[in-house]
């Protein structure tokens, strides 16, 4: 692109951001679960005040090395397939809230994603024919429910870095199937490295971001923990014109929440509600009224509201308990 029309490009992006604040994306990650979708499950979502919910069909692959990506077979819940995802978009969308189709891959034992990575040029091969159908088939659904956005995939470090031909051409094909906005859900300490930001319509961060090394973190120390990265993210959006939007966030309601946010260690047992209610607030404080900033999806939210979270529950979900008031709190300022 010549200097002077990314200048231009940048230039009218600025403006537009001063002109006047859009609508945040205030979103939950709604978890795919063996059940079917009812009337009863979105109610929740509704009364949160969220007005964007990602739905995440899976795929799966059976080890770092291999190639195939399986996916819609009847092995899986019903909310991790096709027609599972469905059903999911379609109701949510009756009752006015938006979505984003959110392909995503699981790796046996839990393996994290960005390590995926073939040994062989033949494997590598594969592994795009395999991963194109998968994301392909997606996109397909995106545009038959207008699903507003699409991700294009999450955390795949390795594979995104070693084959970026491969994904200019993915991008190509995705875009002559769906026409809505696109993003690529990129780890929080991987999106600077990403390729093809300039082909997405949001830079898309999952973004654990470390900000606070206190037991308990108070809301101004997340406040204060967010300027290094404000900083970055904000000259990053600058740069490509585009705005951040945080395709994952949130934090386990444990000791040290805002230390290491992507643990998700089974064996920690402590419950420390008051850190993630700190962590919560002074991230909505920090972020929701900067221009550069798009909004972003809670991770996570499950469909049976009334089972979920509670207070002596230590993971993401912020479910009956004091970070859902939170949430809510500020997702109905917009």
């Amino acid at each position: 692109m010549h200097p002077s029309i990314r200048f231009f490009i940048i230039f009218l992006f600025l403006v537009q951001n001063s002109v006047a604040q859009t609508e945040k994306i205030n979103g939950i990650s709604f978890v795919a679960s063996r059940d079917k979708v009812t009337q009863e499950h979105v109610k929740p979502v509704m009364h949160v005040g969220a007005n964007y919910a990602a739905v995440m069909p899976f795929g799966f692959v059976r080890g770092l090395d291999n190639p195939s990506v399986v996916y819609n077979t009847d092995r899986q819940w019903f909310g991790e397939r096709r027609d599972g995802a469905k059903s999911y978009i379609k109701l949510l969308q009756s009752n006015g809230i938006k979505v984003m189709v959110k392909p995503q891959i699981w790796i046996w034992r839990g393996e994290y994603t960005g390590y995926l990575k073939m040994d062989t040029e033949e494997k590598w091969k594969m592994l795009e024919e395999s991963y194109s159908k998968f994301i392909l088939d997606y996109a397909t659904l995106a545009q038959e429910t207008n699903a507003e956005l699409f991700s294009i995939g999450t955390e795949l470090e390795q594979f995104v870095a070693n084959r970026p031909e491969y994904w200019k051409g993915l991008i190509k094909k995705v875009k002559a199937v769906y026409t809505g906005k696109l993003t690529y859900a990129a780890n929080w300490d991987e999106y600077k490295r990403v390729p093809f930001w300039d082909e997405m319509d949001y830079i898309g961060v999952d973004a654990y971001f470390p900000l606070s090394e206190m037991e308990t973190p108070t809301v101004e120390s997340v406040i204060d923990g967010w300027r290094w990265w404000k900083g970055e993210l904000s000259a990053f959006s600058n740069t490509h014109a585009k705005k951040i939007l945080f395709t994952e966030w949130g934090y386990r309601s444990v000791d040290f929440t805002a230390k290491e946010p992507w643990t998700s260690d089974h064996s920690v047992t402590t419950v420390n509600l008051e850190a993630q209610t700190n962590t919560t607030r002074g991230t909505f404080e920090a972020l929701w009224k900067e221009d550069w900033f798009a909004g972003g999806f809670i991770w996570k939210w499950f469909i049976h509201h009334s089972e979920s979270g509670g207070s002596n529950n230590n993971r993401f979900t912020p479910q009956n308990k004091p970070a859902e008031v939170v949430i809510k709190e500020y997702y109905e300022k917009d």
